[in-house]
């Protein structure tokens, strides 16, 4: 990830990005390029989440803004977040209930860490890291850390198999 000069809030919300960036503490944060696994691994997240988590009342939402601190403000983008119903706000102030991301070559294990912390601080009760060529990964909750190898995730009543995703 690399960084930028230090920016406003209100410039950092106002501004397209070819590919979206998050705000930490004054400063812009470009994400890693997709590539294609990580881009094929974020759609069928997004068509099979939809199916397994809307009839419980869940939204799907990819790339979606959330503001994970109110001073120094930080706003974060998981690559898939679910949440219970539909918030009304463009971009969250609420923490979601699941946040996903999807590890890039490029990512570093410090940075990675620092967002789920961050995301977990903010009151996301699940964070799921995942490689999509491995289909292995962690599932972080509250003080919990579980390693998934199996490609078997979960979030409460949300069950997700990732072993047929190709």
């Amino acid at each position: 990830m690399t960084t930028v000069q230090p920016v406003s809030v209100e410039e950092y919300l106002h501004t397209s990005f070819e590919y979206d960036a998050e705000y930490v503490e004054g400063k812009i944060v470009y994400r890693s390029l997709p590539q294609k696994p990580h881009s094929k691994l974020q759609t069928w997240f997004a068509r099979t989440l939809f199916d397994a988590a809307h009839p419980f009342g869940y939204e799907v939402w990819v790339e979606q803004r959330i503001r994970t601190r109110l001073e120094p403000r930080k706003y974060r983008i998981p690559d898939v977040c679910l949440t219970r119903g539909e918030p009304s706000e463009n971009v969250f102030i609420s923490a979601p209930f699941l946040c996903i991301e999807i590890l890039s070559p490029e990512d570093s294990a410090l940075e990675l860490r620092t967002k789920v912390d961050e995301y977990l601080t903010f009151g996301v009760p699940y964070v799921w890291v995942i490689d999509p060529v491995s289909k292995a990964g962690e599932i972080y909750s509250g003080d919990r850390i579980e390693k998934i190898a199996n490609a078997r995730f979960t979030a409460g009543e949300i069950h997700i198999d990732i072993s047929s995703f190709d």
